[in-house]
């Protein structure tokens, strides 16, 4: 299987590395400034799962071409942030062709009406990642925790047999990986809670143990939770109750650390995915007749405070 990956970031040169380390055919396509890095660094990696370093074959837009001649791509892994979708899309356009498959990554959900109109339903595999990883300043890939999942899935038939060849080299590239023919229930079970988490953390500025750590901190937690839970169902995608059970411990933890990676970009001044995320969930939650005032009022601010970031 021969695979393209859009960038080299966070999540795809973390990926991408581990495939590449075992050998695996991948090219990562990205922006001019970025490959001269790359080509003259190689791709560093470091993980509490170990540390890598290694040459990594990159394509830019200009040099794309020649590589789609001499042999096309079966799969593209798309890993960018939502609001770079549109000209994500217009970045790997040039290497879709009839028989390649496109596997999103992103968070949220909104990003597949859009991948299914330009490339049509039945290109688009149904994927999520479980990860905490960031691009250092250097261009090194540093992964914050051990945590390293990948699930993906058809969502029509015709897509099993290419679902199974990358199943087979995620395995063989020692990827912690998830293949389901329920992506629609795995995708659910993750957009609630990540949207939960990234409404209550931003809106509180804080990690999931310090707001619990207060008076009606776990409360609120659990009241967004319900209200994600409430949108899940009336999308026809009820969370299962092992997976609500799972969701509740991680955001009512004493002491714990955690917070949405939203968070951090919105403290520093970057651009966020929170229309993508909060935001289309409280739209579902309109369009459904559903009440949610924690996630109106997380949407509110994320509007407001995220404004300059986002423009």
């Amino acid at each position: 299987m021969r695979i393209l990956i859009l960038g080299a970031g966070g999540t795809g040169g973390y990926f991408g590395s581990k495939l590449l380390q075992a050998g695996c055919d991948v090219h990562f396509l990205v922006r001019a400034a970025r490959a001269q890095q790359l080509q003259r660094d190689g791709l560093s990696v470091r993980s509490p799962l170990g540390d890598r370093h290694m040459e990594a074959p990159c394509l830019t837009q200009e040099t794309l071409p020649t590589e789609i001649a001499k042999q096309p791509f079966d799969l593209v892994l798309l890993s960018c942030k939502a609001y770079d979708l549109n000209s994500a899309i217009e970045a790997i356009a040039p290497a879709v062709g009839p028989q390649t498959a496109v596997l999103p990554i992103l968070n949220g959900l909104a990003h597949y009406d859009v991948l299914d109109a330009r490339f049509g339903h039945a290109a688009v595999l149904g994927g999520l990642c479980h990860i905490s990883v960031t691009k250092a300043d250097d261009g090194s890939i540093v992964h914050l925790g051990k945590l390293e999942r990948l699930t993906f899935g058809a969502r029509e038939d015709g897509q099993r047999e290419c679902v199974a060849a990358l199943l087979a080299l995620c395995q063989h590239a020692g990827i912690d990986v998830v293949a389901t023919d329920a992506i629609s229930a795995a995708q659910w079970d993750k957009y609630s809670f990540l949207t939960a988490l990234a409404a209550g953390t931003c809106l509180m500025q804080a990690s999931v143990g310090e707001i619990v750590a207060v008076e009606g901190g776990a409360a609120f937690l659990r009241g967004l939770y319900a209200e994600c839970l409430a949108v899940a169902t009336a999308e026809g995608h009820a969370v299962a109750d092992n997976a609500q059970a799972a969701a509740l411990e991680m955001l009512t933890r004493p002491g714990s650390t955690l917070k949405a990676s939203m968070l951090r970009d919105l403290l520093a001044g970057h651009r966020t995915e929170a229309a993508h995320i909060v935001g289309d969930m409280l739209q579902r939650a309109q369009a459904n007749d559903l009440v949610t005032p924690l996630l109106q009022t997380a949407n509110c601010y994320l509007a407001l405070r995220g404004s300059d970031a986002n423009k």
